[in-house]
């Protein structure tokens, strides 16, 4: 995908210390990768537990549990922010 493309990332919510709720902590790596590259983030809710999907042109380019992913950070270090930012670029 050319920069200046609108990255939906669709969350669901995720049991933390006994509590369901989505939260987006888990998201600011993917976040940062994404604006990094030069891409705009829309966050949407989703009722599906656990999982982050990434809507390029309305189509979902990848997913992966909101678990996996590293709380808080930057991103650059985390592995599947690497692979989501590679299925972003790949997006027609």
């Amino acid at each position: 995908m050319p920069p200046n493309s609108i990255v939906t990332i669709r969350y669901g919510p995720y049991d933390s210390c006994g509590i369901v709720d989505h939260r987006t902590f888990r998201l600011d790596g993917l976040q940062a990768v994404l604006k990094g590259d030069g891409h705009r983030c829309v966050l949407e809710k989703t009722d599906d537990w656990n999982t982050v999907e990434l809507i390029v042109n309305g189509e979902r380019v990848y997913s992966c549990s909101i678990t996996d992913l590293v709380f808080g950070g930057d991103g650059r270090l985390d592995p599947l922010c690497q692979e989501a930012i590679d299925a972003v670029r790949d997006a027609y």
